[in-house]
C-alpha cells in the first residue's frame, strides 16, 4: 500500500508543482501540503485526474497552533473509491488570511466550511452562505481556538419570570479553587479503629 501511495504522491507533485509544497505518508495515508491560493484548483485536479479520481469529500477540519505565524492548518480528507485511496490535504493559513472555498468543486463542502468558520473563525472567500452553524448567531468567539476560555463569554438559560431565553455574561462564583491533592490518610489528626494495633508492634 505504501509503495502505491509513494507513486501517487510523486505523480501528483510532478503534475501540479504549482500547488504542492510537499508531501509525505503518515498512518498509511498520503498527506499533501498545498499552497492556500491554489486549493480550489488542486481539489478540482484531484477529482478529475484519471490517476487520482478523489471524488468523495469526507471531511474538512482545522487545527490551531497559536504560537505559529501561520496559526491554522485547515485539513481536507478525500476518498477515491475508484482507486481505493485516501488523501489528506493540509493548508497553513494566518489568522487574518482568507481561504478560497471549494464549494464550487464539492457542494458538500458547504457545511464543513461553515463549521470550520464557526469553530475556528477561518473565513472562506466566495462561500455561498458563510454563517455560524453550531453556535448561536450572537455567539462571541470561536470555541475550538486554543485561546477560547473553557467557560465561554456568555451564559444561556431560560428565565421563568421573563418566560424566554436570556443571555448573560458568565459569572463564576469562585475565581480560583484551592485543591489539596494530599491523601486523606496523610496528616490525619484522628485515629481510626485498629490503628493502635500498628503502634503496638
Amino acid at each position: 500500500m505504501s509503495e502505491a501511495l509513494k507513486e501517487l504522491g510523486a505523480h501528483i507533485e510532478l503534475k501540479r508543482p504549482d500547488c504542492v509544497i510537499g508531501w509525505d505518508i503518515a498512518f498509511d495515508e498520503l498527506t499533501i501540503d498545498v499552497a492556500p491560493a491554489n486549493i480550489a484548483q488542486f481539489v478540482e485536479y484531484l477529482r478529475t485526474d484519471a490517476t487520482c479520481r478523489f471524488s468523495t469529500l469526507v471531511d474538512i477540519t482545522a487545527v490551531d497552533y497559536p504560537e505559529r505565524a501561520k496559526r491554522f492548518d485547515v485539513v481536507y480528507h478525500f476518498l477515491s473509491m475508484f482507486q481505493n485511496h485516501r488523501v489528506r490535504l493540509r493548508v497553513s493559513v494566518r489568522e487574518d488570511e482568507m481561504l478560497p472555498s471549494i464549494v464550487p468543486v464539492h457542494p458538500s463542502a458547504n457545511w464543513f466550511e461553515r463549521e470550520v468558520f464557526d469553530m475556528f473563525g477561518i473565513i472562506f472567500s466566495d462561500h455561498p452562505d458563510l454563517r455560524r452553524l453550531l453556535t448561536d448567531y450572537g455567539f462571541r468567539g470561536h470555541p475550538l481556538r486554543k485561546d477560547f476560555p473553557t467557560t465561554g463569554y456568555t451564559e444561556v438559560r431560560y428565565d421563568e419570570v421573563q418566560k424566554r431565553v436570556v443571555y448573560e455574561p458568565v459569572q463564576l462564583t469562585q475565581d480560583y479553587r484551592q485543591f489539596d491533592f494530599m491523601s486523606p490518610w496523610e496528616g490525619a489528626e484522628y485515629i481510626l479503629p485498629g490503628d493502635e494495633k500498628g503502634d503496638a508492634k
